[in-house]
């Protein structure tokens, strides 16, 4: 009797699924749509694989570069950097011209230092160059110094303020900048020498010019200096952080 009866709802279940077949939908199992989706995150990323060499391309000329029109670069310089620039202005303006075949003047009345490409120019990069090295002598450092931004792609400059380290004030500011010079400027000097870059003190402004790594190793050594350090400390750390850099390459 028991099987009689179950055959019989059997067939009633088949009779309402057949009398109701527009109503059903297929329903998909999660597990086939997990497997497709990994399937294709995997296509992705073999394709993304086979992309990610670097392509190489042909260099372009400057003409091509500049689509025939010149482009120019303005450097405002400060009030008491109006003498040295007068002074050393041959020293600027050789290197600019001749090198880099670029024009350059300077606005009387707007007081900026302009730096123009012309026909002559080859390098795009030039006008670049030529800006970084006339900002870094506006921002005090010497004509020999900034002139290796033109000769050497690898520097860079970076600027900072003391406050940015410790809000100082008074005094407290005062003793913190004289800690980064020291007694006759033997501090910033063994930095400089050290780390081999170029410092500038600015009233609170901290400028500082040398390749990506120096410029890290001198401005961790300043902000020691800034937060308090003894520099007989800080000149043993960067002393120890120098000579692995030296082994490293």
């Amino acid at each position: 009797m028991e099987s009689v009866t179950n055959t019989t709802a059997e067939a009633t279940a088949t009779m309402d699924c057949d009398g109701n077949t527009d109503g059903f939908e297929k329903v998909k199992s999660k597990r086939s749509r997990k497997r497709k989706r990994d399937t294709a995150d995997a296509d992705m990323q073999a394709e993304g694989s086979g992309a990610a060499k670097r392509p190489q391309f042909p260099a372009i000329s400057g003409d091509l570069l500049r689509g025939g029109s010149d482009e120019m670069r303005k450097v405002s310089v400060p009030a008491h950097r109006y003498t040295p620039l007068k002074e050393n202005w041959m020293k600027i303006f050789t290197p600019i011209v001749e090198n880099l075949q670029l024009q350059v003047r300077f606005n009387l009345k707007t007081r900026n230092v302009e730096i123009k490409t012309c026909k002559e120019t080859q390098d795009i990069g030039a006008l670049t160059r030529a800006a970084d090295f006339v900002k870094a002598f506006v921002l005090g450092f010497q004509v020999e110094d900034a002139l290796a931004l033109i000769r050497l792609d690898e520097l860079f400059l970076e600027t900072f303020d003391v406050t940015d380290v410790k809000p100082l004030k008074g005094d407290h500011l005062s003793r913190a900048i004289g800690r980064i010079a020291g007694k006759g400027g033997k501090t910033k000097f063994t930095i400089e020498n050290v780390t081999k870059t170029r410092i500038v003190l600015a009233d609170t402004k901290i400028h500082i010019l040398g390749s990506f790594q120096n410029i890290k190793m001198a401005r961790t050594a300043i902000c020691n200096l800034i937060l308090g350090s003894p520099p007989s400390k800080v000149y043993g750390n960067i002393r120890a952080v120098a000579s692995r850099a030296a082994e490293r390459f």
